[in-house]
């Protein structure tokens, strides 16, 4: 990673907002304050701290069982994902938007999971992709979100888009908030004996840069942007869940995780069961509905038979 991609890391992390776990935000953190000054984190060293906090999961495709699409979202989401595929295994929404897309217009598939383990990511583009997925809806292919075992803060917010959320019995749902991550990297830069002198025009162009302390006016203006995803984030899920946006913002765990258990009874999922489970109950539905079908199929066709009979 060059000093030019590396700048635009530390401006993309300092300038985004995220709803995600923090726990992860604190790791991509650490890698930046130590490139800071002047260590380099192999990525197996960075792959085994996100393990340590997510698992390792990275990751999205496309498989099938029988005539179910799966769409696997493993990992932190964000645009552009290959910007920070280095230090944080990410998921990318455009590789997502791709593949649901694919899914929906194959009439080989009767449904559509979207296999959710996920700490969440970046804000920008979820809402769009939550979108989407709230659009496809109620349609011919019913779309179920199933956290296995985590969906959170972003990935919670695109599960709540589908017509049916479910959560394995030892699963984690929740973690409704945003929030940023200011990088003050000056003082690890003086110790690397780095001056960075940042020269601009426009009153507001720097403000919030990692190479110095964060101004009072710079936090209240990004405090301003949290505050509008937070709503937009607490609407979505309103809109998903079909309850009031009081409802979420009150209730729904408050920007914490949530078991299983307790998720069902808030009313934040609709089932708890394995991802086998679900699987199996989709396949059973859409076999008895091809079943059904057939037997349409064959009723008319014999009366069809009858009435050339008695022509």
């Amino acid at each position: 990673m060059d000093s030019v991609q590396y700048a635009r890391i530390c401006r993309y992390v300092s300038e985004t907002p995220w709803a995600i776990q923090p726990e992860v935000m604190s790791v991509l953190q650490g890698v930046l304050r130590e490139r800071a000054g002047g260590h380099r984190p192999t990525a197996e060293e960075v792959r085994e701290r996100i393990a340590a906090q997510d698992g390792d999961r990275s990751g999205v495709g496309r498989v099938r069982s029988g005539n179910v699409a799966v769409l696997p979202i493993h990992g932190a989401i964000m645009r552009r994902a290959d910007m920070l595929q280095e230090i944080s295994g990410a998921v990318s929404l455009e590789r997502m938007e791709a593949r649901l897309d694919e899914a929906l217009s194959d009439t080989n598939v009767s449904d559509i999971v979207l296999h959710v383990d996920s700490p969440g990511g970046a804000v920008d583009g979820v809402p769009e992709f939550a979108a989407r997925v709230r659009a496809a809806r109620g349609g011919d292919k019913r779309i179920v979100a199933v956290a296995d075992t985590l969906a959170a803060s972003a990935a919670y917010w695109i599960a709540t888009a589908a017509d049916e959320v479910t959560v394995t019995p030892s699963g984690e749902v929740g973690s409704i908030g945003v929030f940023a991550a200011h990088q003050d990297l000056s003082g690890a830069l003086e110790q690397a004996g780095v001056d960075v002198t940042l020269i601009s025009a426009g009153p507001y162009k720097i403000e919030g840069n990692p190479f110095e302390p964060l101004s009072e006016e710079a936090r209240s203006a990004i405090q301003n942007r949290i505050d509008d995803y937070y709503s937009m984030f607490i609407e979505d899920v309103a809109a998903g869940r079909g309850v009031s946006t009081e409802a979420v913002r009150s209730g729904f765990g408050q920007g914490r995780v949530v078991g299983a258990r307790d998720a069902l009874s808030e009313g934040m999922v609709d089932r708890v069961e394995t991802f086998g489970d679900t699987l199996a109950r989709l396949r059973n539905t859409a076999q008895a509905g091809n079943d059904n079908r057939q037997s349409r199929r064959g009723r008319r066709g014999a009366t069809a038979r009858r009435r050339f009979a008695f022509a």
